[in-house]
């Protein structure tokens, strides 16, 4: 009789990685596939049930008796949360993250022109989009692993290179998150920690479909040289690749996951 083989190591077995803005969209099929993956996850959520939903689901399907996945309420804008948020996956899983993934991000529904967005508004989407981001990677910066597996992605946009009219501050907060990413790449020198960019072209989530006509989504379709909508999983492995030790000469790097839509 064959003796037993032991199961492969996964590229992520051990590491703890976490995702902000992971109850939904994008965040969430970033969390499934790095739990296929092997990653111990934290799912930031700001206010919905479904992370405390997928943490469940994600310990039911493993076969550790410790449970893998923790679901942790935080609003990234808040310095004091984004501080207890790492506090919590350390004493979770003891142990400091080695990756986070920041994906939470907000949108303008009405989609003004420049001229006609509220200061409200506009302070409102760089409150997710820019500060949300700047104080996860802030605290990430000093508190991931070091010497090697340490791992930040951020999420940004493709319209930060298509420039629609209509998103002035969502591709405006979004640019600054591709410039603070670049920058930081090049401050972590020496940590082991890259620091890399994904920037979804249009996916078919609540936050792309939100304020928009079955027109506008139409267009958007015929602008797609692919001829649909991307998907969250047609972005999750990118961000999974960025993960892993095989993405570790990619840092500094802007990553277009679009399809080719322009």
């Amino acid at each position: 009789m064959a003796a037993a083989q032991d199961p492969p190591v996964l590229p992520l077995d051990g590491r703890v990685a976490i995702v902000t803005g992971a109850s939904r969209g994008i965040g969430r099929a970033i969390a499934i596939h790095l739990a296929s993956l092997g990653a111990r996850l934290v799912l930031n959520y700001a206010s919905s049930s479904h992370a405390d939903l997928l943490a469940t689901e994600l310990n039911s399907s493993c076969s550790s008796s410790a449970p893998r996945t923790v679901a942790v309420r935080a609003d990234v804008s808040d310095p004091a949360n984004v501080k207890s948020l790492f506090d919590r996956a350390e004493s979770f899983f003891g142990t400091a993250a080695h990756i986070l993934i920041a994906c939470a991000g907000v949108v303008d529904s009405k989609y003004p022109s420049l001229a006609d967005t509220a200061v409200e508004d506009w302070d409102a989407t760089f409150s997710v989009n820019a500060r949300g981001v700047f104080l996860c990677c802030r605290e990430a910066a000093n508190r991931l692993q070091r010497g090697g597996g340490g791992r930040i992605i951020t999420v940004s946009s493709s319209l930060v290179g298509s420039l629609r009219p209509g998103c002035a501050a969502y591709t405006a907060s979004k640019a600054a998150v591709e410039a603070m990413t670049r920058i930081l790449a090049k401050e972590l020198k020496g940590t082991g920690i890259t620091a890399n960019c994904v920037a979804p072209g249009p996916v078919a989530t609540e936050l792309f479909f939100a304020g928009k006509s079955e027109e506008a989504v139409r267009k958007v379709v015929e602008e797609c040289p692919l001829g649909r909508l991307g998907e969250p999983k047609d972005i999750a492995p990118v961000v999974g690749f960025l993960a892993t030790d095989a993405a570790e000469w990619v840092n500094g790097q802007v990553i277009r996951a679009n399809g080719g839509y322009v």
